[in-house]
């Protein structure tokens, strides 16, 4: 239970960070790059609460 929790605090923060990177007043270039660093960032996270990393 307490698993599940985490993988869903970790993916709704995830969301919320993706979300404010696309608030950001930078070029569409460095937005793209920030995404994919969190969302790699975010994966990793959730493999190791899944304990597969």
């Amino acid at each position: 239970m307490a698993t599940l929790i985490s993988v869903l605090i970790t993916f709704v923060v995830i969301l919320l960070i993706l979300y404010l990177i696309g608030m950001l007043p930078i070029d569409g270039r460095a937005k793209q790059i920030a995404r994919i660093v969190v969302i790699v960032i975010g994966v990793l996270s959730l493999l190791r609460y899944l304990a597969m990393f």
